[in-house]
Parts: C-alpha cells; sequence; structure tokens
C-alpha cells in the first residue's frame, strides 16, 4: 500500500493548495468540512493528521467512508486522544492498527496517553500484532503500576513485564494466578532470577541473548570465572562489569583491569570499596578519573583533586520525567556540587525547586543550561532564547516549544548567519512585511517556508507564493489569506488562486 510520503510526493499543486487551505487557521469549519468531502487523498491526509479540528469535523472524519482518511486521524498527535479513540472498534483493520500504532511524533515528544479503559479494550481485543512498542507509550503510567494486579488477565500479562519492579506479595500472586499465560510468564521472570538457569542458557558465542545476561542477569561463580579466563568476546568483561551481582572480589580485580572501559564502568559502581576509589582517581586514562568523579561516596573536596576533564561534545537534550522522581535532597546536593556533571544531572530534573532553577539558569557551564532549558516547566524565557543561540546539537528545536519560549524581540534575528536562528524571524509578531518578504527569498528552505506563513507577508508577495511551486503550501496555510482567495481555490479544486481576467 502507498505510503504518506508517496501520497506527498505524487500530489500535484492544486492538491497541495489545499492542503495548505487545511492547515491555514482562518478557514471556517464549512471549508474544513468541504475539503473533507471534496478534496484530493493527500490534501485529507493532512487535514486528518496534521492539526486539531472543530468537533463537527471529527464527527465527519469518523463517519467518512474512505479508509485511508479515517487511519489518516487516528495518528493525529494534535487530536485529543478521546477523540481519536472514537475509532476503537473501526471495521476496518488499517484504522485499528494505526490507532495502536500512534501519532507519529519527532523526538522528544511523545503521544499523549490513551483513556485508560480503551487501553484495556485493545489489549483484550486487538490481535497481538498491533499491539508493538508504539502502542506501549500510549499508555498512562497509573495503568502501567497497575497492570500486575488488574481484574484482566490478558492486562496482568503486560503487568508481568513490570517484574523487577513489582512487590514480593504482587508477584507472588502472579505466579498463582488463575490464568495459565500470567502464571507461565511470571514462571519466566522467576527463572530468569536464578544464576543457575543463567548458567545453563548463556550462549557461548557474542549475541543479544548474550549481552542481555551478561548485564542484567544473576551471575553464578562459574559464569564470572569462564568470562575472566576465555571470554567469548571483546566486550564480556566491560558487561559484568556492571552486573549487580558480580562478587566483590573480581570488582576488586576488574579496578586493575588493563582495558580501560572496563575500569571506567567498575568506577561506577556504588559498591566500589575505598581503596579501588582512591586508586582510579589518579587513574592513567582521562575516562576513567571522570566515571569515579561523580561516584556517590566522594565529598566535594576528593572531587576536587581529581584531575577529569568535562565533556562538551554530549547532546543537551529532554528527557521524560521518570516515574519515580528522584530524592530531593540528593537533587539539591548534585545542583550545589562543584562538578558540572552533576549539576548538570540536577538540571534535567522536572521538579527542580525554583531557587535551583534560578542558580542553574546562570550556571557557567553550557549544558547544565541548556538541560535545564530542554527539560523545566518554568524554564525562564532569557534561558529559552541563550541556550537556543549557544547550543546547536540535537533537539535545539525542541528549545521553541517549551512554554515560555519568547516570540518578542525575534525579529531582531531576521539577519543572522544561522538559518536556524533567522527562521525565529518568522515568529515574532512584530517582524516588518518587508522583512518577511525578504525572508521568503532566504537561501535556507525552512526559513523560506516559515516565512510564507507569516502573516505580516505584502498580500502581492502572498499572491505570488500560490504560484510556487515549492511554498504555495505554506502560503495557502497562511492566515492572512484573504476569503475570497480561499473559496475560489475550494471552487476550483486548488487550480485557480487568482480571479480571471
Amino acid at each position: 500500500m502507498v505510503t504518506p510520503e508517496q501520497i506527498w510526493a505524487d500530489a500535484d499543486l492544486p492538491t497541495r493548495l489545499l492542503a495548505g487551505l487545511a492547515l491555514n487557521p482562518s478557514v471556517p469549519e464549512s471549508v474544513l468540512l468541504r475539503l473533507l468531502s471534496d478534496a484530493p487523498l493527500a490534501a485529507r491526509m493532512v487535514l486528518c493528521r496534521d492539526r486539531a479540528l472543530p468537533d463537527a469535523v471529527v464527527d465527519a472524519v469518523i463517519q467518512h467512508p474512505d479508509t485511508r482518511t479515517r487511519s489518516f486521524f487516528a495518528r493525529n498527535p494534535h487530536v485529543d486522544p478521546a477523540q481519536r479513540v472514537r475509532l476503537v472498534d473501526d471495521p476496518a483493520w488499517f484504522v485499528r492498527a494505526h490507532l495502536a500504532d500512534g501519532p507519529r511524533v519527532a523526538a522528544p515528544a511523545r503521544p499523549r496517553p490513551l483513556p485508560d479503559e480503551v487501553v484495556v479494550h485493545m489489549i483484550s481485543t486487538y490481535e497481538d500484532e498491533f499491539l508493538g512498542g508504539p502502542f506501549y507509550q500510549q499508555i498512562s503510567a497509573g495503568l502501567r503500576r497497575s497492570m500486575a494486579t488488574h481484574p484482566v488477565a490478558n492486562v496482568r500479562h503486560w503487568g508481568v513485564g513490570e517484574w523487577r519492579s513489582l512487590a514480593p506479595d504482587t508477584r507472588a500472586a502472579l505466579l498463582a494466578d488463575p490464568d495459565a499465560g500470567v502464571r507461565e510468564a511470571a514462571e519466566r521472570h522467576v527463572r530468569c532470577e536464578d544464576p543457575t538457569w543463567v548458567e545453563s542458557t548463556l550462549p557461548d558465542r557474542p549475541c543479544h541473548a548474550r549481552t542481555d545476561l551478561l548485564l542484567h542477569h544473576p551471575l553464578t561463580r562459574a559464569v564470572v570465572e569462564g568470562v575472566l579466563a576465555r571470554p567469548a568476546g571483546e566486550e564480556d568483561k566491560a558487561m559484568i562489569a556492571v552486573n549487580p551481582t558480580l562478587p566483590p572480589d573480581t570488582v576488586v580485580l576488574l579496578a586493575a583491569d588493563p582495558d580501560p572501559e572496563v575500569r571506567a564502568r567498575i568506577a561506577r559502581r556504588t559498591d566500589l570499596g575505598p581503596a579501588e576509589r582512591r586508586t582510579l582517581m589518579t587513574d592513567p586514562d582521562p575516562d576513567v578519573r571522570l566515571a569515579v568523579s561523580l561516584h556517590p561516596a566522594l565529598s566535594e573536596e576528593e572531587r576536587v583533586r581529581i584531575d577529569y576533564q568535562v565533556p562538551m561534545d554530549h547532546f543537551f537534550v529532554h528527557h521524560p520525567a521518570p516515574e519515580r522522581p528522584r530524592d530531593p535532597g540528593a537533587v539539591r546536593r548534585d545542583a550545589l556540587s562543584r562538578h558540572p556533571l552533576l549539576r548538570r544531572r540536577a538540571a534535567g530534573d522536572h521538579l527542580l525547586p525554583p531557587d535551583l532553577v534560578a542558580r542553574l539558569a546562570s550556571d557557567d557551564d553550557l549544558g547544565v543550561r541548556v538541560l535545564l532549558a530542554q527539560n523545566h516547566p518554568d524554564a525562564p524565557a532569557s534561558l529559552l532564547l541563550r541556550s537556543f543561540l549557544e547550543y546547536t546539537g540535537p533537539e535545539r528545536s525542541h528549545l521553541t516549544t517549551r512554554p515560555n519560549f519568547p516570540t518578542d524581540g525575534l525579529a531582531a534575528f531576521a539577519g543572522h548567519e544561522d538559518p536556524e536562528v533567522r527562521a525565529l524571524a518568522a515568529r515574532a509578531p512584530e517582524t516588518e512585511p518587508a522583512t518577511v518578504a525578504r525572508l521568503t527569498r532566504d537561501p535556507d528552505p525552512a526559513v523560506r517556508a516559515a516565512a510564507a506563513r507569516h502573516p505580516n507577508l505584502p498580500q502581492p508577495r502572498l499572491a505570488a507564493l500560490l504560484d510556487d511551486e515549492e511554498l504555495a503550501h505554506h502560503a495557502a496555510a497562511n492566515a492572512a489569506l484573504p476569503p475570497d482567495v480561499m473559496h475560489r481555490l475550494l471552487r476550483t479544486g486548488g487550480r485557480r488562486a487568482r480571479p480571471p481576467e
């Protein structure tokens, strides 16, 4: 079946104009309904997938006879999930599969969770092949926590997957569950906690299964000694170095391993002894010294004595809030530390109190400032803008989606050498019409597209862009598009934007 990307690639100029009209925030509900009824598939795709919709249009989408049109709405990230789940029992498997797959959202965004009762219904009635990884992202944190004790057996089966975080009485109940499938799933987890079983099933060659067992599962002394004497792969010792069941004498042994990667991983262990810590604090490898400098048992004075280098090539991105918040005291200690990496750890905490937000917003480390801007809901506008100007790594654009990102004053960046910064001028309501028009001719396509949607774009230039192969779609989405042009495009199927001469 043709993909959405191919549908758009095959769309001609009139169809792209109608698709732009479908995104225009000024078009009335009646126009949206006409587009839904009469427009080509590519325009209906944009209408149903790429914007919020009035209730009357949602009603019409749910009843639309075309399966593809309904499926586009099933993956719309802009509408309330309660609207999308009206398709939960759609007669077409294609629509149901897209509902389970969920909206396509750019990282780091995640789709909003579906209502709990709908998720339970889907788990109970949908084919397993529909309920993959993307579906799991649409399950609320509250439902995930309660799955292991849910009255529906299929849901409890999903809850077994949280085995490591389950209370002992919940584990016991699952092992005695009346449903055979739930019991078998629980028993598999119990086996995985048996070091003898791990030893019996450990592959003798490098593979994903061996990696998982060496990293995360309890190891017998025989397995550990086998890795030390006859590793199956170059990473074997580095993998067991982070295993929580590693014997204390092996921790001491690996702290002096010739491989710096092994020593660096050992340096992060909370059970690392003081003698080993002191030795690793002066390790010849800078990565090892950096790793041990973050050890929770060290005092600030001990950290200062370590010759570590703070990496600046890390990605400073958004991290979802953990389901279990960090200890506020530990977060405060990190925020007040002289170690930039500990302050970076604190800066990513979504619950950081106001006094620490203010302190870290003026930190002298770029990573601290950008991580605070990327993650804290109350990051100040000045910090968000400064971070956008200074940070050029992945998820830079996420900063512009933060609640306090400013719009005032952005017109001043219209001549900036960085095209991503120039594009900020298209977000500013005060940008002069002449400047907006100039930006529609910018060398960068993203700047041109953003300027084509600016409501201050002069009408003659806006009219000219409706004939532009590249920018017509964006121009038709401009909120300043005159109503008579909207209706003419609708009447002519996008084939005539100008009045007849």
